[in-house]
């Protein structure tokens, strides 16, 4: 056995003081009073030094960072996102894919499920999150129009195994069908890169019992007094679980206190949507084909158009709790328990949890950067 003393344990509700985290390979074994823990029974005793104990945050939606993208034909770029991403508290997480052409996508949805199977030492790779091609051109963002293509279930069925989340524009599909395969498929709707109207949304979203918007209010019709939007949609739909890219480029923090506001503690998943630049020094970098010119916290195509970010899901927690006044734990759960519940995974993951699996970050109190990263009771990284 292992354990974690002299640190801040974030649960659910609260944060513990006076407590020991004790866990081994296998998971989460206990979390015990200081009075009440047996040293003698742990093999390893780690001193948190007064840093915060938080569950591994969860990142679905994420291309690429530290050089490498998910789209990139090398079978080694998974491997080093999920080497690199414990340094910024993920634990694990959906390699994202774009809007490229099909013969792209499928190599990439091969890859991902190729690097499922195999395993290796890191953020866990829980699956896909396919953004596009069934998008809309008006809100295309910076995806390339030339690949966008009508949603067709056949260009999924044979990734159902991999494939956890697809983003698309409802108001494109001729019928609801395609949103009743994914359904019966567990595949996660989710609203983006979107022109639909309000009512067209309550139209085609009728038979589902939740959906996610992706990254809100980016790439998608407005919030306006008179055509709600898919903004307006996603802020007042319960079903709704709302994306939020919280680096104050793609939302003002008045914006990210009023997705809060309107969605709770449950309502909100935050995501980094971050390229392959995040990590790396400011400069030209690439994604889908483009030139992308980052500098500070800012990515941009030629024409300004925001491609992704070089957000990191630590930071992202700490600008969101500062903008919007969530709790500790609040902010936590949007970047980990949250995103498990809607994959179905909160019995294994999401939580500091007797029975959960033994993914532990630490942070320290002030700056939430990241102190130690812990993956199924395994050190994988230390600042």
């Amino acid at each position: 056995m292992k354990a974690i003393i002299n640190s801040r344990i974030v649960t659910k509700e609260t944060v513990l003081t006076g407590h020991v985290l004790v866990y081994d390979e296998s998971g989460i074994q206990q979390i015990v009073s200081t009075d009440n823990f047996q040293a003698g029974k742990c093999r390893v005793i780690t001193d948190g030094n007064g840093y915060i104990a938080v569950p591994g945050f969860i990142n679905e939606h994420i291309h690429g960072l530290g050089g490498v993208d998910v789209m990139d034909d090398d079978p080694q770029a998974l491997a080093v996102m999920a080497k690199r991403l414990p340094e910024t508290g993920v634990t694990a997480f959906l390699p994202t894919t774009m809007t490229y052409d099909l013969p792209s996508i499928t190599r990439a949805l091969t890859r991902i499920r190729r690097y499922m199977k195999e395993r290796c030492i890191g953020a866990k790779v829980l699956g896909a999150h396919m953004e596009g091609p069934f998008i809309n051109d008006v809100y295309k963002g910076a995806q390339k129009s030339i690949h966008i293509v009508k949603a067709d279930f056949s260009l999924i069925e044979p990734f159902i195994d991999t494939v956890r989340i697809v983003t698309l524009a409802p108001e494109t599909l001729p019928d609801n069908s395609f949103l009743e395969a994914c359904k019966k498929a567990g595949i996660i709707v989710s609203v983006g890169h979107s022109a639909a109207t309000y009512e067209k949304l309550a139209e085609r979203l009728a038979g589902l019992d939740h959906y996610h918007v992706t990254h809100l209010y980016n790439a998608q019709s407005p919030l306006h007094h008179r055509k709600p939007g898919v903004v307006g949609a996603a802020l007042t739909d319960e079903r709704a679980v709302c994306e939020l890219i919280c680096d104050d480029v793609h939302l003002h923090p008045a914006a990210q206190r009023l997705a809060y506001i309107a969605k709770g503690r449950n309502g909100i998943i935050l995501i980094t949507d971050s390229i392959r630049a995040c990590l790396t020094e400011n400069g030209e970098s690439e994604l889908g084909g483009q030139k992308v010119f980052v500098h500070e916290n800012r990515a941009e195509l030629a024409d300004g158009t925001l491609a992704g970010s070089v957000l990191t899901m630590a930071d992202g927690v700490r600008r969101f709790m500062h903008n919007t006044g969530a709790s500790l734990p609040e902010a936590v759960a949007a970047a980990s328990l949250n995103v498990a519940v809607s994959l179905g995974l909160d019995h294994q993951l999401g939580s500091l949890e007797v029975g959960k699996a033994a993914d532990i970050v630490l942070l320290d109190e002030n700056t939430l950067q990241v102190k130690k990263t812990i993956i199924d009771g395994t050190t994988v990284f230390s600042a």
